[in-house]
C-alpha cells in the first residue's frame, strides 16, 4: 500500500471513529431523556394524582425536544454549509453535552413547584436545537470522506452510534431500576445525566482531531460556498427535501414509539417490572449496532432505494404482529418484538439514510437540506408519535391497534417517498457544476470570464 493510500486509510478511521463516538455520546444524552420520560419524569416533576396525565406530560415535554429540532436544523445546517461539516459538530456536541449534564441537577416538583418541569423543558430545547444538525452533520462528514464504492457502510456508522447511546441509556437505566424504588427516584436516576459531562470531553478530544471534508474545501477554494444555503435549498431542491422528509417519516416515527411509547406501555398497562423495556430496548440496540453496517454495506451493492424500502415494507408488515409479541406479557416476547422492529425495520433505514441523504443533494446545501428535510420528520413524526401513541391508547380503553395502525400508515408514507426517490449510489460528492454556482457567492478573480463578465455588468 503506498503513503498515500496509507494516509487516506488513516484519515477514514479518524472520521469513521469521529462519527462513530460522537454520534454516540450525543444521542446517548438525548436517549436518556426519553427512557426517563417514561419511567422518571411522570412520577417526580408533575403534578401527582394522575398517572395518565403525568404520562401525557413527560411525553408533552419529550415531542418539545422534536419541535425545536428543525429550528437547530435551519440554523446549523446553513453554518456547516457555510463554515464547515466539522466546526459545526463541535459546536452541537458541547451544547447537547451541557444541557444534558443540566438536566442532572433539575429538582423535583416536591421541591420547587413548577419550577421543575420549566426547567425541565428549557434544558429539553436546547437539547433539541443542539441534535438538529447532530447525524445530519456526522452522515455528511462520513459520507464526504468515504470512497464512494463504501460509502454506504462508512455513512452508517453515525447510526451504529445511535444505537450504542441507545444501548447506553436503556442498560444504564436497566441496572438502575434493579435499585428500591424510592433510591432511583431520589437520586439514582441523574447518575447518567451527570456522567454525560465525561463522555462529550472524550468526544470532543476526537472530533477536535479530524479534517474538513474534501467536498467543503473544494467549494471553499473554488469560493463557490453559498451566501445563503436556505434560500438556494428552497429554491433548487424542494423535491428533494419533500423526499428526504418523507424517507424519514417511518424511521424516526416506528423507533421511538418502540422506545419511549412501550416502555411506559409494559409497566402502566401491562404491570410488568420497570426493567423490561430498558433491557428489550438495549438488547435491540445491540442486534441493531451489527445489523446498521450491514444493511449500509448493502447498500452499496444493491443501492440505496431498494434497502430502504425494504425496510419500510418489513415496518408496515411488522407493526401488529409487534404488539401482538409485546402483549403476551412475557419478557421474551417484549425483547423478540423490539429486536426485530429495531434490529431489522429500523436498522434498514438507518443503515442506507447517511448515504442515501447526503447523495440526493448538492454540496453546497447539503448540511442544509439533509439536516433540514430529515429534522422536519424527526418532529412531526419521532416527536408526536409516542404523544399520539399514548392518546390513542388511552382513547381505545389501553388497547394498542390504533398505535399498530399508526405505525403501519408512517411506514406507508416512507415507502412511497422512497419510490418518487432517484437511485444515488455512486454519486460524486464533491463534484458541482457552473449552474450550482451563484455569481452572487464569488469573487471576480475566481470566475471564468462570462461569469466574470455578469459579475462586473451587475456591479456597475
Amino acid at each position: 500500500m503506498s503513503d498515500i493510500s496509507k494516509s487516506k486509510s488513516r484519515s477514514m478511521k479518524g472520521v469513521a471513529a469521529a462519527s462513530l463516538v460522537g454520534s454516540a455520546l450525543e444521542w446517548f444524552d438525548y436517549f436518556l431523556y426519553g427512557t426517563a420520560a417514561a419511567l422518571v419524569f411522570n412520577e417526580i416533576m408533575f403534578p401527582k394524582g394522575h398517572e395518565f396525565v403525568s404520562t401525557l406530560l413527560a411525553f408533552s415535554t419529550l415531542a418539545l425536544g422534536f419541535v425545536i429540532r428543525p429550528f437547530g436544523a435551519i440554523y446549523f445546517g446553513q453554518l456547516g454549509d457555510k463554515i464547515g461539516r466539522k466546526k459545526v459538530l463541535v459546536i452541537t456536541l458541547l451544547i447537547m453535552g451541557v444541557a444534558t449534564t443540566l438536566i442532572g441537577f433539575v429538582p423535583t416538583y416536591d421541591s420547587v413547584g413548577l419550577w421543575a418541569p420549566a426547567m425541565l423543558v428549557t434544558l429539553r430545547l436546547v437539547q433539541g436545537f443542539g441534535a438538529g444538525a447532530e447525524f445530519g452533520g456526522a452522515a455528511i462528514l462520513s459520507a464526504e470522506s468515504a470512497p464512494a464504492h463504501r460509502r454506504g457502510f462508512y455513512s452508517s456508522f453515525p447510526g451504529v452510534g445511535v444505537y450504542i447511546g441507545l444501548l447506553l441509556s436503556a442498560g444504564t437505566f436497566a441496572i438502575l431500576t434493579q435499585l428500591p424504588k424510592d433510591i432511583f427516584l431520589g437520586w439514582a436516576w441523574r447518575i447518567p445525566f451527570l456522567f454525560s459531562s465525561l463522555l462529550v470531553v472524550i468526544a470532543l478530544i476526537i472530533r477536535m482531531k479530524i479534517s474538513e471534508t474534501a467536498a467543503f474545501e473544494k467549494l471553499s477554494e473554488s469560493e463557490a460556498v453559498s451566501k445563503s444555503p436556505l434560500r438556494d435549498l428552497i429554491r433548487t431542491e424542494r423535491r428533494s427535501l419533500l423526499v428526504v422528509a418523507g424517507s424519514q417519516v417511518a424511521q424516526s416515527g416506528v423507533s421511538y414509539v418502540y422506545q419511549t411509547f412501550v416502555i411506559a406501555y409494559v409497566v402502566g398497562t401491562l404491570h410488568m417490572a420497570p426493567s423490561v423495556g430498558p433491557v428489550a430496548v438495549a438488547i435491540a440496540a445491540s442486534v441493531a449496532m451489527f445489523t446498521t453496517p450491514m444493511f449500509g454495506a448493502l447498500s452499496d451493492r444493491f443501492g440505496r432505494k431498494s434497502i430502504y424500502m425494504f425496510g419500510a415494507l418489513f415496518s408496515a408488515a411488522f407493526a401488529f404482529p409487534f404488539f401482538w409479541l409485546v402483549n403476551t406479557g412475557t419478557l421474551l416476547g417484549v425483547v423478540v418484538a423490539m429486536t426485530l422492529g429495531v434490529g431489522i425495520g429500523v436498522a434498514a433505514m438507518l443503515g442506507t439514510q447517511g448515504a442515501f441523504f447526503s447523495e440526493v443533494f448538492p454540496s453546497k446545501v447539503r448540511f442544509s437540506g439533509l439536516s433540514l428535510g430529515r429534522e422536519i420528520s424527526a418532529a412531526a413524526a419521532g416527536g408526536i408519535a409516542p404523544l399520539a401513541a399514548v392518546i390513542l391508547s388511552g382513547i381505545a380503553g389501553g388497547a394498542v391497534w390504533p398505535v399498530a395502525l399508526l405505525a403501519v400508515g408512517m411506514s406507508l408514507i416512507t415507502a412511497f417517498a422512497v419510490a418518487c426517490a432517484p437511485e444515488t449510489r455512486n454519486s460524486d460528492l464533491t463534484h458541482f457544476s457552473e449552474s450550482d454556482m451563484n455569481v452572487d457567492t464569488l469573487k471576480p478573480s475566481s470566475l471564468p470570464d462570462v461569469y466574470r463578465a455578469a459579475k462586473e455588468s451587475k456591479l456597475s
